[in-house]
């Protein structure tokens, strides 16, 4: 009964995703569809799918399993995802809509006036997209065998199929309807069961016990826990505006106006979703605390309804955030491949291919590696994988944005050695812990948790190297600063930015 019901949960979320991607097929059919939706997505609209995109399996299913495991300095993982959108609404989301660009490579050469810097951005978003990947892959091989003892490699093979057809099909306007879809979906598949446990503990008389355990409610425990957490909350606060699946998001907006409206209404849905994963860790750790010792803390989302219910209405909670999380794996997963794409289809796959068969032939090419390295990485907890992408993020793409909307000396030679400095150190450290790689002491970790180290790193290099070539700033760099800065419906000369041959002209407008 209980794999049934989890079968059929599956099911239908799958099948309401491949839906709502064929009839975004019905709207797409220039190239801008595929790459930016045209540029016509309202705030809410987009606020909807950038937070379905944005809550990954670490939101879904990781945030709980390590507030279960270490408690309360978890805590600055929900904290830090959602704060970073402040960060970004203040420094990024207006000047980057409004610098036509349509992806971070492209933004690093209007910036720079370097194709140099245009290549070593696209291998980054390329690595920082399939690292990504990673544990959303992982995430529903781990779902579907709680759920229903299959073998992990099945969930992962099924969300990567699934993704791959709406990519292939739609584009970016067809996943922009999926992405909203499912955050609501999200929502909705971990708050009606969460207000079912509550009730049904508070009906159990409250209980708290292991909630009082002095390494659990206390913070910073534990050697390097100092280290550890500030190195946490400069990766999860700094890595949200190097995402590339969620800066490219930005530029479907019409204008940096409304680009700013967006990312307040994703404050909003990011704080009200924060709440229900860590109502999950807590009340796992009163009713499974058993997952501990047993190592397999990210299924304690799928297991407490049944430790708490049991019976058909555990069946049917366990059903409903199984939908969820595959909902979760399904919206960011499609995220990734439409930015990786769009890299590839453009600065890889050259000019033997036109704007939309190089994005689909990138989308084939994007989901393969990332299946590959899924099944030849050591497992992590979810949310710590995802955690490593956002420090690479934050070391490379972050001092480049900065930078490059805030400081008129950034020269091309400065954006490159930062962001290859700060890739190298950061995605170094991280590659070696997705294969297992460890060390003792404060090398562990530093590889463990490397953006206190990197971030500052890459920027101190990036302005070093440009103030030392700050004969070699940008020709335009006025007329780019302007174009950054200025709201659109102010009249003076812009100039212009082809991102592409293959795209249509990126307007300011």
């Amino acid at each position: 009964m209980r794999e049934l019901a989890a079968i059929l949960a599956v099911t239908l979320v799958t099948t309401a995703t491949l839906a709502v991607g064929v009839f975004g097929l019905r709207v797409s059919r220039t190239t801008s569809d595929f790459f930016v939706a045209s540029r016509r997505v309202g705030p809410f609209l987009n606020a909807s799918a950038i937070s379905g995109e944005y809550l990954s399996a670490a939101s879904f299913l990781g945030v709980a399993g390590l507030v279960l495991l270490r408690g309360v300095d978890m805590l600055w993982y929900p904290i830090g995802w959602t704060a970073g959108y402040l960060l970004l609404l203040v420094f990024v989301a207006a000047p980057l809509r409004r610098s036509g660009a349509y992806t971070l490579p492209d933004f690093a050469e209007f910036r720079v006036e370097s194709k140099g810097a245009r290549q070593v951005a696209s291998w980054l978003v390329c690595l920082i997209g399939a690292l990504y990947l990673v544990p959303q892959f992982q995430g529903a091989g781990l779902t579907l065998s709680a759920l229903t003892g299959s073998p992990t490699w099945v969930g992962a093979a099924l969300v990567a199929t699934v993704v791959l057809v709406n990519v292939v099909a739609g584009g970016m306007r067809s996943i922009t309807l999926v992405q909203a879809f499912q955050y609501w979906i999200k929502l909705c598949a971990l708050l009606v069961p969460a207000l079912v446990l509550w009730l049904a503990w508070r009906g159990d008389g409250s209980p708290t016990r292991h909630l009082h355990a002095a390494d659990w409610v206390e913070p910073l425990q534990g050697p390097h826990a100092t280290y550890l957490t500030y190195s946490l909350i400069i990766a999860t606060f700094l890595g949200t505006m190097g995402l590339p699946h969620v800066v490219v998001r930005f530029y479907t907006n019409h204008d940096g106006r409304s680009a700013r409206r967006t990312t307040v209404a994703v404050l909003a849905m990011l704080s009200l979703f924060y709440l229900l994963p860590t109502a999950y860790g807590a009340l796992g750790r009163i009713y499974a605390s058993d997952l501990v010792a047993s190592g397999r803390t990210d299924r304690v989302v799928l297991i407490i309804p049944d430790r708490i219910l049991g019976g058909s209405g555990g069946t049917v909670l366990t059903a409903l955030l199984g939908a969820g999380a595959f909902a979760a794996f399904l919206s960011t997963s499609s995220g990734l491949v439409v930015s990786i794409s769009g890299v590839l289809s453009q600065d890889v796959l050259g000019k033997r291919f036109d704007g939309v068969t190089g994005f689909r032939l990138g989308s084939v090419l994007a989901t393969s590696g990332a299946m590959l390295l899924t099944f030849g990485t050591q497992g992590l907890p979810v949310a710590h994988a995802v955690e490593l992408a956002f420090a690479v993020a934050a070391s490379t793409f972050c001092p480049l944005l900065l930078l490059g909307i805030w400081w008129r000396g950034l020269t091309a030679r400065g954006a490159i050695a930062g962001m290859v400095g700060g890739g190298i150190l950061s995605g170094s450290a991280v590659l070696a812990v997705m294969v297992g790689v460890s060390a003792p002491g404060w090398a562990g970790a530093v590889l463990a948790q490397p953006a206190l180290l990197t971030v500052p790193v890459a920027l101190a290099v990036m302005v070093a190297v440009s103030v030392a070539d700050r004969a070699r700033v940008p020709a335009h760099v006025g007329r780019a600063m302007v174009r950054l800065h200025l709201p659109e419906a102010v009249e003076v000369d812009r100039g212009s930015f082809e991102p592409s041959k293959d795209r249509p002209r990126a307007s300011a407008t």
